[in-house]
């Protein structure tokens, strides 16, 4: 009777500690299954850094502008602010640009003076060599001193091929200069003076004819006869993609001048184009223009009703000498 009870016994122990194992062993499976879960984490951290490089290498908002242009180092090359300089001296003006928009400069851009004193110089350089974006390059213009004492300022711009004017600054809209200072001298102030006054008040042709004209978009302007939609026109009137065009009709053409009223003979050393102009940048400011009947004049643009996009222009076109 008693081996018996000792044989239950064992059993019930072998049991009781059986069941104690089976305890403990779900407890080491789940210690497997975090594994894979560290080693999935570093490998989407390392695909998730060359997005984050990539955005700042975007260079879109420089570029937003096919013209622009910012001062290179040195801006003056030569010629710096307020240089002394002889009446009547002769000098080169260099200025160090650089092409911070997305187009190229061709050799058709051109450095144009805008406003201010001429100083001798001529209304327009073409670029002699391309400049692609991001490119500097050296611009300069042969000048002459006037031969009155004095402080004088010329006012530049970038042309480009379509006749539109560009300068520096964020907008595009800053001419750059030369500034000089004309010092005393008797001598050649005593001899030369009656040689620049002499050409200045050359005989002219009268005007052909003259006024002001307010144009509305799809007008036709007549420049010979300074009528509107009557035939016979040399401009039309139009917007494209938000922005106001002149645009030559046959064969008559135009040119940006500048800031001053300009003469017959600065007219007619100026290259004319056919291709319309914008006009939006252009209130205050003198074209050049040759009608269809190969008459030579200038326009000022007047201003430009925000509203109805109406054009105020002014003309005067010279009679055939």
């Amino acid at each position: 009777m008693t081996p018996t009870l000792d044989v239950t016994q064992a059993y019930q122990t072998v049991a009781a500690r059986l069941t104690e194992a089976i305890a403990q062993t779900p407890r080491s499976t789940p210690t497997a299954s975090p594994q894979p879960t560290a080693t999935i984490t570093p490998t989407t951290a390392a695909t998730t850094q060359p997005v984050v490089t990539t955005s700042p290498a975007v260079t879109q908002p420089p570029n937003s502008l096919c013209d622009q242009a910012q001062p290179g180092v040195p801006f003056d090359v030569t010629i710096p602010d307020d240089t002394q300089l002889s009446p009547g001296e002769e000098f080169t003006k260099t200025w160090r640009l650089q092409n911070t928009g997305a187009c190229t400069w061709t050799t058709e851009y051109a450095l144009a003076w805008f406003s201010g004193e001429q100083l001798g110089a001529p209304l327009a350089v073409p670029l002699s060599v391309e400049v692609p974006p991001g490119q500097t390059v050296d611009l300069s213009v042969d000048m002459v001193a006037p031969l009155t004492p004095g402080t004088y300022q010329s006012n530049w711009k970038l042309r480009n091929p379509n006749g539109t004017m560009f300068g520096i600054g964020p907008s595009g809209g800053s001419a750059f200069w030369v500034r000089i200072v004309v010092t005393q001298s008797a001598t050649a102030t005593g001899t030369s003076s009656p040689a620049t006054i002499t050409p200045t008040p050359t005989a002219t042709p009268g005007a052909q004819v003259s006024g002001a004209a307010t144009l509305q978009i799809g007008d036709q302007y007549d420049l010979d006869t300074n009528q509107v939609n009557a035939g016979g026109e040399d401009l039309t009137y139009l917007e494209s993609d938000q922005q106001h065009l002149l645009s030559p009709v046959g064969d008559a053409a135009l040119t940006l001048f500048g800031g001053a009223a300009p003469t017959l003979a600065e007219c007619q050393s100026l290259q004319l184009f056919s291709e319309p102009l914008a006009v939006d940048d252009l209130v205050g400011l003198y074209l050049c223009y040759r009608t269809n009947m190969a008459l030579p004049g200038r326009l000022r643009v007047g201003g430009i009703d925000a509203d109805t996009g109406a054009l105020q222009v002014e003309i005067y076109t010279w009679a055939i000498p």
